[in-house]
């Protein structure tokens, strides 16, 4: 690790009170389970800087909560890209304290920078494995210990299976043990330790979960995070942020070994590496590996121009030897204008929609399920001093900005600004649950686009469930065209019951059992209308063919009405005829469920599967009956196909 900077602009960013939440994917903001308005741990999986009361519970697949197994959790499920066709997922999240706009023209109250990420590993992991990602089922962190007897020890001694982990313990081991970048610019903060756990922003160095703080508050960095894409109010630094994502360009790091076995080193550059005994290596992020070719004429010759291989060391390599690597697309992340959005405002873009991006889902050459998880970094700052060449130089005395200074103003007149140093550069976060990336279903083709329309928002009214949101649908609007495909699909949990003491309003207003998420798919003739068309005067279900469900049944052995059924009932149905539910299905029918739905669908599952559909040119209407209260809240959605 020669040089790491500051995320976003290589700089220093100055900000009061800012906040990022994701609303889809749903973003945890550290919660798990939580009867409460305010997440129960900050520190439970990362530093988000968020306040206590964003974010939502991981999904329940049941009507009932998971409690303690993770089994009776729910993933969402997205449809990998294909080497042609694309599969897009929007994001949508809200930033407290402004982004975005054009810095010349049309310049918002600070400048800012977003960077959205995600990691991947094996869907089929054994769930013994203790690298393996969990969402937890308590809120406790993960412990770490230092200077176990060995790597393995420490591991075997600190991870908890029932405990929410994304970066492994060996990562935030070489963390702990690796000295900071001295080269960074802190201001006057004095930092309680030299390790890269102690940084401008995380002064005392307190964990949260396994994520490095170095990496964490800088950018660009060695580490198991993906690039997705950066919106920028300065886009001329975009060829920087691609051409020196980790993505696309490798980096040297120090490595040593104990009995043939990565672990921990202190070094952070190749003068005291390689003097203490190191190695000074190259290390690469990747797509992911190719574990079929066992050497490097095998593994790189397979290499296409979709994809390229290469025989190098994975920057989470632990016996130190070189694989095939299937490297990121060498254009590096996305860069864009990053939208325009209000400070001190929680809130939509200048259009009236929500802040958004829309990423196109990786397409995996040995298309295995994978188990993931995203995040969104948002970075804010002022130009009060050179954001572009400031450093460690400028540190202590030497720092341009102090805290709380007096500035004279006139004779005799002296006025304070707020500002505290601990805050220039300040990077705030927010992670989703897991999530898995599937292979294309049999009879999807390569070149079909896919696009994802999913239900967002918690059980609240709008001072509720605030600075999370009420239910709605995502992409509001969505356009597609006839030969597209769109995944429906929604989670929820049963334990959203906003308790307890909290700075925003607590209590859970809406309908049906306390505490639960459900939704629902019906259609309306328009959207200022709230009675839905019965089945028979439905245009939706008739136009539309069946391509995936999680029924094991094709589109011929699918009636129209039992399709209609399934979405409206949440999949407590799946048939009308106990005839037409057999295998997998059989108790899902109308016939032979010995208890009705409730009409309020308490008694349907809080998450939904859904299925991926093939539409018609239309325009349709659709709507939510549970969450649909008329002057309260409206989930309806449109789709229009072309």
């Amino acid at each position: 690790m020669k040089t790491c900077f500051y995320f976003g602009l290589i700089t220093i960013f100055t900000l009061i009170n800012a906040d990022v939440y994701l609303h889809f994917p749903p973003g945890s903001n550290n919660r798990v389970n939580e009867n409460t308005a305010d997440r129960t741990s900050e520190i439970n999986a990362f530093n988000s800087q968020n306040n206590e009361k964003g974010g939502y519970n991981v999904p329940d697949a049941t009507k009932n909560p998971y409690g303690t197994n993770a089994l009776l959790q729910y993933y969402l499920k997205f449809f990998q890209s294909g080497q042609t066709g694309k599969t897009y997922l929007r994001f949508i999240w809200t930033n407290q304290h402004g982004c975005g706009g054009n810095e010349e023209t049309n310049p918002t109250k600070q400048t800012c920078d977003i960077l959205l990420q995600y990691m991947c590993q094996e869907g089929d992991m054994d769930d013994t494995n203790l690298d393996k990602f969990r969402n937890g089922v308590v809120t406790t962190p993960q412990t770490y210990t230092p200077k176990p007897t060995s790597d393995q020890a420490g591991k075997l001694a600190d991870v908890n299976t029932d405990r929410r982990l994304h970066e492994s313990w060996n990562y935030y081991d070489r963390c702990y043990n690796r000295e900071r970048n001295k080269g960074l610019f802190i201001a006057n903060r004095k930092l309680n330790g030299n390790s890269a756990i102690y940084t401008r922003q995380n002064n005392a160095g307190t964990k949260y979960g396994y994520e490095c703080p170095e990496e964490r508050d800088y950018w660009p960095y060695i580490s198991p995070w993906n690039d997705i894409a950066i919106l920028t109010s300065n886009v001329s630094m975009c060829n920087y942020y691609q051409t020196e994502s980790f993505n696309v360009k490798p980096r040297y790091e120090c490595i040593e070994t104990k009995n043939a076995v990565r672990t921990s080193t202190k070094y952070n550059n190749e003068a005291n590496c390689t003097a203490n005994g190191g190695k000074w290596l190259l290390v690469y992020s990747y797509l992911e590996k190719a574990t079929n070719y066992k050497t490097k004429t095998e593994c790189e010759s397979a290499s296409s121009s979709q994809y390229r291989y290469k025989w190098a060391l994975p920057h989470d390599t632990i016996n130190v030897e070189e694989e095939c690597l299937v490297l990121h697309p060498q254009q590096g992340p996305a860069c864009l204008q990053a939208a325009w959005s209000r400070s001190n405002y929680l809130g939509l873009n200048s259009n009236a929609e929500p802040l958004s991006y829309d990423w196109i889902l990786p397409n995996f050459p040995s298309k295995k399920v994978k188990r993931c998880v995203a995040r969104i970094r948002y970075n804010i700052s002022t130009f009060d001093y050179d954001l572009y060449n400031t450093d460690a130089a400028s540190n202590g005395a030497k720092s341009p900005i102090a805290d709380n200074p007096k500035v004279t103003v006139d004779e005799n007149i002296t006025l304070q600004i707020n500002l505290n140093t601990n805050q220039a550069g300040r990077t705030f976060q927010d992670r989703t649950h897991l999530f898995e990336i599937l292979p294309r279903p049999n009879g999807v083709n390569d070149n079909e686009n896919i696009y994802n329309w999913n239900m967002l928002g918690k059980r609240g009214n709008i001072v509720q469930t605030y600075p999370a949101v009420e239910y709605d649908f995502t992409p509001r609007n969505l356009q597609i065209k006839s030969n597209d495909l769109v995944h429906i699909q929604w989670t929820g949990s049963n334990t959203h019951k906003n308790e307890g003491n909290s700075d925003g309003q607590t209590g859970d207003d809406g309908k049906g059992a306390t505490g639960t998420d459900r939704s629902n798919l019906v259609q309306i003739r328009d959207r200022d209308e709230n009675y839905p068309y019965p089945y028979e005067q439905t245009t939706f279900w008739r136009n539309v063919k069946v391509r995936w469900s999680p029924m094991e049944k094709s589109n011929e052995n699918i009636p129209k009405d039992d399709l209609a059924l399934y979405f409206a009932s949440s999949g407590y149905y799946r048939c009308q005829r106990a005839a037409d539910c057999t295998g997998v299905n059989s108790p899902y029918s109308l016939q032979t469920q010995t208890t009705l739905l409730n009409n309020q669908l308490d008694n349907a599952p809080a998450s939904f599967d859904g299925a991926l559909l093939q539409v018609n040119p239309g325009t349709y209407h659709m709507m939510c009956t549970r969450n649909n209260n008329f002057s309260n809240r409206a989930q309806k959605g449109t789709l229009t196909v072309a």
